[in-house]
């Protein structure tokens, strides 16, 4: 994972980033959505490209979804994507989700008592629960890094996931950006750590596609899945699933179908009958996303997300919870007051600032307290977080 480029100006000059983009989206027009973190937006133009994908579908479904045919125009994309992301082809498989890929691994394992997989407290709670299940089937034990936060350099994450490795940990489920906390993590230093013990490392990188530089053959991982649908602008299910050659054996996805045995390829692009057009729209996507200035979008979302960040810290007299080189284009601040730190509270809050304000935005619980996750995306301005700002201030 590379450091976040700044935005070349040539490239930036081309694009007036800001709400005369909302246009390109079906966005609600009184919305002052700062929460694309958590399903993305698909613009319009890629929309379309989906739409064209399912009439050529239903035209035709028996050609069109042929395993042979579809087949080609899947690893066509696959294609794409993978070089995107700096990887090969054949390396690289579509799923619906990350925590499909994620499932895809663990379910693949071949665990015994004993042994232990790696999470740390900012894991996903989806991907804990899969742990847990393969865990409890295999008599395997989940151990938990705890993750200092408010984060303030990579140092002491690293420190603490390897207090928390030992000679029987099998797999290391590492996040590549953490979901709720919105952390970016040092994941090539953390696998370094984590084979030296000879750990197998799954990165969670749901959220890092698009939203920083990313190499996936450069974390020195086993294996990589990621999200599409958030920071790329793909539609929703298009998401992936990088193997490296040597950790594609005995991999299968979560459904067994006629591909079986015949090749990673092969088993993860057939499962049955579904449909792949938001796999076969990733070109149309990608070709929006560099059409916004590629890593030009990814420095200005950057920019634009620790400058909200400092910005709503400072009004509220309270902490962001990294600094700006552990951030990505989501942030988190921690709510002024004391307040009661659960689930249902972070939610109560989040439905008031819609009801009152028609600000979406999630207010999580780390800890004992409540943080706002704010996310920066081309539609967004510094005006948003001022309007935030102001929200809570009357909550």
């Amino acid at each position: 994972m590379r450091p976040i480029s700044p935005p070349p100006t040539s490239t930036v000059a081309t694009v007036s980033y800001g709400h005369a983009l909302r246009s390109l989206f079906h966005l609600q027009a009184d919305a002052v959505f700062l929460n694309h973190g958590s399903f993305g937006l698909t613009p319009k133009v890629v929309l379309a490209a989906q739409a064209a994908l399912r009439a050529e579908m239903e035209a035709q479904p028996v050609r069109f979804l042929s395993r042979e045919r579809l087949q080609t125009r899947l690893r066509a994309a696959a294609h794409e994507l993978a070089q995107f992301l700096g990887a090969s082809g054949q390396d690289l498989a579509f799923v619906d989700n990350a925590t499909t890929g994620v499932n895809a691994v663990l379910r693949s394992l071949r665990l015994e008592p004993g042994d232990e997989i790696l999470v740390t407290d900012h894991t996903y709670g989806a991907v804990r629960n899969a742990v847990r299940f393969v865990c409890a089937r295999s008599g395997a034990r989940m151990v938990e890094a705890r993750l200092p936060f408010p984060a303030d350099h990579g140092d002491g994450i690293v420190a603490a996931v390897a207090a928390a490795l030992s000679k029987r940990t099998r797999l290391a489920v590492l996040d590549a950006i953490t979901s709720v906390s919105a952390l970016v993590l040092p994941v090539a230093r953390l696998a370094e750590a984590c084979r030296a013990v000879g750990a197998r490392v799954l990165v969670d990188a749901a959220h890092a596609p698009g939203m920083i530089d990313l190499d996936v053959t450069a974390l020195g991982a086993d294996w990589v899945t990621g999200n599409a649908h958030k920071w790329l602008f793909a539609p929703k299910g298009c998401a992936f699933l990088w193997a490296s050659e040597a950790a594609k054996d005995d991999l299968h996805p979560t459904v067994i179908s006629h591909g079986f045995d015949q090749g990673f390829a092969n088993e993860f692009d057939w499962t049955g009958t579904r449909d792949p057009t938001a796999w076969l729209a990733i070109p149309a996507a990608l070709d929006f996303y560099r059409s916004m200035g590629d890593s030009a979008l990814r420095g200005r979302n950057h920019a634009l997300a620790a400058m909200a960040a400092h910005l709503l810290a400072e009004r509220w007299g309270t902490e962001r919870g990294a600094p700006d080189d552990m951030t990505g284009s989501m942030a988190v601040i921690r709510l002024p007051g004391r307040r009661t730190a659960t689930r249902e509270a972070g939610q109560a809050l989040n439905d008031r600032l819609w009801t009152e304000h028609r600000i979406e935005v999630p207010a999580v619980a780390i800890g004992a307290d409540l943080w706002l996750r704010i996310s920066a995306q081309i539609y967004n301005e510094s005006m948003d977080y001022e309007y935030l700002a102001m929200a809570i201030a009357k909550v």
